[in-house]
């Protein structure tokens, strides 16, 4: 596979579609423009590794909220049945 190198213009548009902070994205450019490659793959996992954690978070978040549902349903049910 041939590797095309990316413009500045689009490698930050796609820092900023990624929802990358402004420092994340000046780090990142500095980086770049010195030809910094592993310095860059370093700053993008940290980043992705962040961006990870939140969506752990926000599942751990969503399932105490089922469980209260759920809880809530079964004593619902419980009453009209009961």
């Amino acid at each position: 596979m041939e590797c095309k190198p990316l413009d500045r213009a689009s490698i930050l548009q796609n820092l900023q579609d990624a929802g990358c902070e402004p420092d994340v994205i000046e780090r990142f450019l500095v980086l770049w423009d010195a030809g910094n490659t592993s310095d860059q793959l370093r700053l993008l996992s940290c980043y992705r590794c962040r961006l990870l954690d939140k969506i752990h978070q926000g599942q751990q978040q969503i399932d105490c909220l089922d469980y209260l549902i759920y809880h809530l349903k079964k004593c619902e049910e419980h009453k009209t049945n009961g």
